[in-house]
Order: C-alpha cells, then sequence, then structure tokens
C-alpha cells in the first residue's frame, strides 16, 4: 500500500488534490481513500490531507504518520511544520518551488533519503502559466505519476481522467497540460538526479 500525505495552506485545494488522486488509483482499478485532517480551515493556514492506495481493500483510517510519499504544495511551510516527520526511509517527496533542496536549505534532509527522490517543481509557476491563477494540486499530481510510478503511484492518464471527473471544458484542459508539463520536469529532473548519483559513485 502507498501512503501519500500533502501539506498545504488553505485555498490551495489540499483537500482536492488527494481526492483526485484517490479517483487517478480507481481508474487503474485499485483501491483508494482521501481524507484530510481536522483543523482549521482558513485560508492561508496549514492544512494536510491523506491518499492511500492499494491493491486490496483499505481498512485503515487514521492519519498517515509514516508516509511513502511527500507532496508539499507550499515551500513556506518547510520550516514552519515538521513536513518530514515520520517519511520512511526510502520515501518519495516532491516540493513546490523552483529552489532545489540546497537552495531551500533541505541539505540535511537531502542527505538522509534517496536523491533521485527529492524533487522539485515550479508547480505555481506552471499553473499561473497554464491556468492564470496560483493553484498548484493538479500541477503536483502531474509530477507526483512521474516521481512514483515506479512505487505503486497512478499514471499521467489516470491524473487526466481524475482531472475530467473534477472539472470540465477549458478549466480541465488547462489542468491537464500544467500536469503534462509538470510530469516531464519532473521525469527531467530525475533523470538529472541518477545521472549525478551515477557520476558521483564513479
Amino acid at each position: 500500500m502507498l501512503q501519500v500525505r500533502i501539506h498545504g495552506r488553505g485555498g490551495q485545494g489540499v483537500v482536492t488534490a488527494a481526492q483526485m488522486l484517490s479517483i487517478a488509483a480507481f481508474q487503474q482499478g485499485r483501491h483508494a481513500q482521501a481524507f484530510p485532517s481536522f483543523g482549521s480551515e482558513r485560508t492561508g493556514a496549514p492544512v494536510v490531507a491523506f491518499c492511500r492506495i492499494g491493491e486490496r481493500e483499505i481498512r485503515l483510517r487514521e492519519p498517515i504518520v509514516e508516509p511513502d510519499v511527500l507532496i508539499v504544495q507550499d515551500a513556506t511551510l518547510l520550516h514552519q511544520v515538521d513536513v518530514f516527520q515520520g517519511l520512511k526511509p526510502a520515501g518519495y517527496v516532491l516540493i513546490n518551488s523552483k529552489r532545489s533542496f540546497d537552495a531551500l536549505g533541505l541539505g540535511d534532509i537531502a542527505a538522509r533519503y534517496r536523491h533521485e527522490r527529492l524533487c522539485t517543481v515550479p508547480a505555481t509557476e506552471i499553473a499561473l502559466k497554464h491556468l492564470g491563477r496560483p493553484l498548484p494540486n493538479a500541477v503536483l499530481l502531474g509530477g507526483f505519476a512521474a516521481l512514483a510510478s515506479g512505487a505503486g503511484g497512478v499514471t499521467l492518464a489516470a491524473v487526466a481522467n481524475a482531472i475530467d471527473d473534477r472539472f470540465s471544458g477549458t478549466v480541465a484542459a488547462a489542468n491537464k497540460a500544467a500536469a503534462a508539463e509538470a510530469h516531464d520536469y519532473v521525469l527531467r529532473e530525475m533523470q538529472e538526479l541518477a545521472h549525478g548519483a551515477h557520476d558521483a559513485a564513479d
């Protein structure tokens, strides 16, 4: 079972992202559940949502404390909330930022995990380009499809189907284009990180 924890702020579509991720998993014939943490949901307040994806019925209902994947929709949370708490040693991390882990002051985190599984993507900028609004949730799901493709995640096609389930018309088309751009961006970043790790080993 793949356990995903999504961190963001109220108004960024954190809960919607978890719901769309679960729909994408259903599209692939998997079992999934999505739910938010309960607490303040005012605009700008930290929000957490969870998604579990599995091959069998999922009976767990409690919050995810040891995620396989972290998606951080707002990089300003990185030094305000312990978003990395409980992340499994072989975990994946996707952060909405134009900056690298080192530039974000996360060099100590990067040293503890596998470099090729730690990615940043400028999701807000991609969203503004395609949607005209700073809504990074669907964009990050496209990035997630690339990042965790080998870990029981979802495909870009399934993400596109989930976007169609949630939106329609030009809004759906813009979100799908943004997700596809993020998917390609993360694929390139993962390849560069893997090559860097290989070169360092040599």
